[in-house]
């Protein structure tokens, strides 16, 4: 599938982010009635049989959605593998993806050919999130469909590359379908992704604070009440760099300036451990300053596009 053919399925060029904990059916569900791609970590079922109930429960409530509303059908989703040698369950899940004919894999720490042809085998296309040039090419030369830039500001596990610099290295050799990652929360700014070269802006930090979001209503309210001064960025919690909201770190007895450097060879994706570890430690995005309240995903999704357009409008007057 090409970048036009999947924009052609959107209201507007977004893919929500999968969020650690925060993405489940429910906010995948209205993200894709909404019309925009909604995504989720596989590793968020947990157990792993649960996968299997929430990959029936999207794939039956979005056909179901597509034959009384032909006229304007549900944005296609997609499901987040972690391709790190820690995630133990990765071949069981993308088994799943294959089972339901996932439309789009997200892949993170890891380019593997392997999962690249499984989604191929049944038609889904793949996206790859990298850091930097070197890893984009890497995961387009393993198989990968089109990439996804994540810069500097991006929630969760994030870059340090400005987003100007990241696309412009990756537009020099790569055509494909590309989605830019880094504080994108306007409509302006998914209108700026794309003036730059990217095809689709990838948008969660503002779903948090949305009403079907999978988090405790502090953290909600702490993303409101937030800006880009509230984010701390380190690889203390999970091996790898990522932007975190100081007040969850301050909460859990920790010294958000003050912060440990983790051994990245100790990264660990695969035991429930881990899981309950990081679920009281909140990551965000630089972009948290643009939410303002706590409200439906369709409803922000809806302000999204109205921005959008007058985001257009403003540059051709």
């Amino acid at each position: 599938m090409k970048a036009l053919q999947l924009k052609e399925q959107l209201r507007i060029p977004v893919i929500g982010s999968p969020m650690f904990i925060v993405s489940t059916p429910k906010l995948v569900i209205e993200q894709c009635k909404a019309g925009i791609v909604g995504s989720m970590p596989a590793l968020n079922a947990r157990p792993s049989s649960q996968l299997d109930e929430w990959l029936a429960e999207i794939t039956e409530t979005l056909d179901a959605y597509n034959k009384q509303n032909p006229e304007r059908p549900a944005a296609p989703f997609a499901i987040n593998q972690i391709v790190h040698r820690s995630n133990e369950r990765l071949e069981e899940d993308m088994a799943l993806c294959q089972k339901y004919k996932v439309p789009i894999i997200i892949t993170s720490l890891g380019a593997r050919e392997d999962i690249y042809e499984a989604a191929h085998e049944y038609g889904g296309i793949v996206f790859h999130d990298v850091i930097n040039n070197f890893f984009a090419k890497k995961a387009i030369e393993k198989g990968a469909d089109g990439l996804i830039a994540v810069a500097a500001g991006a929630g969760g596990h994030a870059g340090v590359k400005s987003p100007f610099a990241l696309v412009q290295e990756i537009r020099e050799w790569f055509d494909g379908p590309l989605a830019l990652a880094g504080s994108i929360a306007t409509g302006g700014s998914v209108l700026a992704a794309e003036a730059m070269g990217a095809d689709f802006a990838y948008i969660g930090s503002p779903f948090i604070a949305t009403e079907e979001a999978n988090a405790v209503e502090d953290y909600k309210q702490t993303i409101v009440e937030s800006n880009s001064d509230d984010i701390v960025y380190s690889n203390y919690f999970t091996g790898v760099h990522g932007n975190y909201l100081a007040p969850s770190i301050r909460a859990a007895g920790m010294d958000p300036d003050n912060l440990p450097e983790s051994d990245p060879t100790k990264m660990n994706f695969g035991g429930d451990s881990a899981h309950k570890a990081w679920k009281d430690i909140w990551g965000a995005g630089q972009g948290i300053g643009a939410v303002k309240e706590i409200q439906k995903a369709s409803e922000y999704i809806e302000s999204l596009s109205m921005q959008y357009e007058e985001a257009k409008k403003r540059i051709l007057s």
